[in-house]
């Protein structure tokens, strides 16, 4: 490993484990939260749009630096770890577009139970966990899963953080539509 690779590598993970805290933090301390901001013209979601990016940045090119090496994946590997990435790219992108990029990014905006939230509380990060791992197989590098992982577990851990938020912000209705529809399926 290059130091491009240990600094980029590093990177990766620092930007995840500040996500991670951020949202324990959040979920141990609503009322004290980090995410959902609490003033969307704060710089807190541009923030955590940063911290995210950096994660997928890492782990893309720790993965695009592994394949100039000449480890490609097997095409087992290639097709699976891409279908992953196109697919959940289409419903992340469908999601945002139903909730607004505001309210994607944190703001205050109506509840959508219908479309792909008919399905699941949060297609979104459903979506962004099947693209990490297609990331993962497509690179298929013990570079990029640690970077993979610590971008699922921020994942996993945002919902927990927004539910508090949530109900407060919409009240029975969201109570109600958390008895209907489950967290991730």
């Amino acid at each position: 490993m290059t130091a491009g690779h240990s600094i980029v590598f590093v990177i990766g993970m620092l930007s995840g484990m500040v996500l991670i805290f951020a949202l324990i933090w959040s979920i141990i301390f609503p009322n004290k939260r980090i995410w959902p901001p609490r003033d969307f013209k704060s710089k807190i979601p541009m923030v955590a749009w940063g911290l995210t990016l950096s994660v997928y940045a890492a782990a893309i090119s720790l993965g695009l630096w592994v394949w100039k090496e000449g480890a490609v994946p097997s095409s087992f590997l290639w097709v699976s770890g891409s279908a992953l990435i196109l697919v959940g790219n289409l419903v992340a992108w469908r999601g945002a577009f139903a909730i607004g990029l505001k309210t994607t990014s944190g703001g205050k905006g109506e509840l959508v139970t219908t479309g792909l939230y008919r399905y699941s509380r949060n297609p979104q990060y459903l979506a962004d966990i099947a693209i990490f791992l297609g990331i993962g197989l497509l690179f298929s590098s013990i570079w990029v899963w640690p970077v993979v992982v610590i971008g699922i577990v921020a994942l996993v851990l945002a919902p927990y953080a927004e539910e508090p938020w949530l109900r407060e912000h919409h009240g029975q209705k969201y109570i109600d539509y958390c008895a209907t529809t489950g967290r991730f399926f």
